[in-house]
């Protein structure tokens, strides 16, 4: 019986020492913890304040952005120099977006420059002020310039309807004399030469008889008309509209009132204001005439000078 109580004082003793030792871990456990908290209790307040100096320095850059950004407009507006703003401004720019990374120690430096910012803004204060006194001098004198210039205006403006007017008379003038100018085909007739040199006249014709056609005309006389060299261009049209043509035999093209027209020949004629009599030729270069009626165009300077017809039969 000793030896079983014994035994079952030891088991006891040994129950209370481990109890102890829980007890003396979880008072450990519970120091760390407490210990832990004390030290992020302490990290968040120190974040928190940095936080805060942060937001308070980037307001008040934003701030001096805008005060930045209108006093540029305002100056140059009133024409001032604002290089020195932009380079500040791009300066200003840098310092926010580098904000993110400050420390304590930088805050201070930040506290510093948004001084200097705040103080160049201060000055450009009165530079503005002087540009406006200069802007009211100038506005009185452009007031001045601007009623010399008015009156300027109105002179030339009376001297541009003058010339205006001079203009139109010039050029209807000038179109009267050039249409007054404008040569005239007279009595123009068309006669059929044969591949053997025989020669019809009468304006009828056999198509199998028609190897060239010779068109001839008198220059009317005009003495307002320049002596000189013209180009007399030759339409033959036939009944179906389309224009007798062949780029082989000296065919080609001219433009009248604008448009680009086919000519069948033409011919270059010295004009010497003395009703001259004048042939253009037209070989229809081996292909048949259809039947039917024909029409003749002269065109020459620009102008319609004559025109006649004859018939393939």
């Amino acid at each position: 019986m000793d030896y079983n109580q014994e035994q079952k004082q030891d088991r006891k003793t040994l129950l209370w020492a481990a109890l102890a030792v829980l007890v003396l871990l979880n008072l450990v456990l519970v120091y760390f913890i407490y210990h832990e908290k004390q030290e992020n209790r302490a990290k968040d307040e120190i974040i928190t304040a940095k936080t805060e100096e942060v937001l308070s320095i980037k307001t008040k850059l934003d701030s001096i952005s805008v005060e930045l950004d209108a006093k540029i407009a305002e100056i140059q507006k009133l024409g001032g120099d604002v290089d020195s703003l932009v380079a500040l401004k791009a300066q200003l720019e840098k310092d926010k977006k580098d904000l993110q990374n400050a420390s304590a120690a930088t805050a201070a430096a930040y506290n510093r420059k948004i001084r200097n910012y705040e103080t160049v803004l201060a000055e450009k204060d009165g530079e503005i002020n002087q540009l406006r006194q200069q802007l009211g001098l100038a506005t009185s004198r452009n007031e001045a310039l601007s009623q010399q210039v008015t009156g300027l205006e109105s002179e030339r403006n009376q001297l541009n309807d003058s010339i205006t007017n001079y203009s139109v008379l010039n050029k209807e003038l000038t179109d009267k004399v050039n249409i007054a100018s404008a040569l005239r085909a007279e009595s123009l007739t068309v006669n059929a030469i044969s591949s053997k040199g025989k020669e019809r006249e009468g304006g009828k014709y056999r198509a199998k008889r028609i190897d060239r056609l010779r068109v001839n005309f008198k220059l009317g006389e005009n003495a307002v008309a320049k002596q000189d060299e013209k180009e007399m261009y030759l339409r033959i049209l036939d009944p179906d509209g389309a224009v007798l043509s062949d780029m082989a035999t000296g065919s080609g093209s001219f433009v009248f009132e604008g448009q680009e027209l086919i000519y069948s020949s033409k011919q270059t004629v010295l004009f010497n204001n003395s009703g001259q009599s004048v042939d253009i030729f037209y070989g229809r270069g081996g292909i048949p005439l259809k039947d039917g009626k024909y029409s003749i165009e002269v065109y020459s300077e620009g102008f319609k000078i004559g025109q006649g017809e004859f018939t393939v039969k």
